[in-house]
């Protein structure tokens, strides 16, 4: 699934298609997935952000004559496997046509989803509504997330839920937690390792950002960039995916387990287990 990484990277690469253009068309033929899209049509793309895993394209006021005379946010996420493309595909569920051309949501498994709303209002988005900290931004702040840390559950799912911090998924929690020394399972954090855990993300996170996200094998739906090209960071990975090969700290084979029904790969020498007591 894209995280933050890929997604980040995703926003910096149609900006530039996007920004200062006129939505003309947005065509799909799942209304329940892609919410409200017809009232992006006639607006003008001021710019994309993002939070977390989700893409925001922020859409100018429309003429009061012509609909609803207050900016809009156009949401997008991508699922499991979704992704913007400059050349139509046969998983191709949603094309945005621009006064500038067209853009085409890919999504093999169609776990994608869109919907245009007022700026904020994500009472239809409960993880978005409830997200944690950016990771990179200064409002991720290290004492804040030692306290949470200090009675938190299993620290991976803990991760996982985008509480404590936004955009961190099953890649990059596996290769922060590794960074970082802690076992994935582990609960209720020490100062020391809250910490470490703290720093080991924003490097994890800032890291695969400049490398443009983590693509993996190349099976239908593997995150791509809008033209094609791979991330690189995926060469970077100390423990995703790596199991039955050895730690590049200290030789000891990289294991693989389940953990909140997903895939957890770590060190069990570099990542013990401490006692919870």
């Amino acid at each position: 699934m894209p995280e933050l990484p890929e997604v980040e990277t995703t926003r910096r690469k149609i900006e530039p298609l996007m920004r200062g253009c006129t939505i003309l068309r947005v065509e799909h033929d799942a209304p329940h997935k892609y919410r409200d899209t017809h009232l992006a049509v006639g607006r003008r793309v001021q710019g994309l952000s993002r939070r977390g895993k989700y893409l925001l394209l922020n859409l100018a006021a429309a003429d009061a004559a012509d609909g609803d005379p207050h900016d809009l946010e156009f949401i997008v996420h991508l699922g499991m496997t979704g992704g913007f493309r400059l050349e139509p595909g046969k998983h191709t569920r949603v094309t945005v046509e621009t006064d500038a051309g067209l853009l085409h949501f890919d999504d093999a498994r169609r776990f994608g989803k869109m919907a245009v709303v007022r700026p904020g209002d994500y009472a239809g988005m409960p993880t978005l509504a409830a997200m944690g900290p950016e990771p990179l931004s200064d409002e991720f702040r290290k004492k804040d997330f030692i306290a949470l840390a200090r009675e938190a559950g299993a620290v991976k799912p803990w991760l996982l839920s985008q509480k404590p911090v936004s955009g961190v998924g099953n890649i990059y929690a596996d290769e922060a937690l590794w960074e970082a020394r802690i076992h994935p399972a582990q609960t209720r954090l020490t100062p020391a390792e809250a910490r470490r855990l703290y720093h080991a993300v924003r490097d994890v996170m800032g890291r695969a950002v400049e490398a443009g996200g983590s693509s993996l094998g190349n099976g239908v739906g593997n995150y791509r960039q809008h033209d094609g090209a791979p991330g690189a960071y995926q060469h970077e990975h100390h423990a995703y995916g790596q199991d039955g090969r050895p730690c590049p700290r200290c030789g000891t084979e990289i294991v693989k387990t389940v953990l909140a029904q997903r895939g957890t790969h770590y060190c069990p020498t570099c990542q013990v287990l401490r006692s919870r007591s």
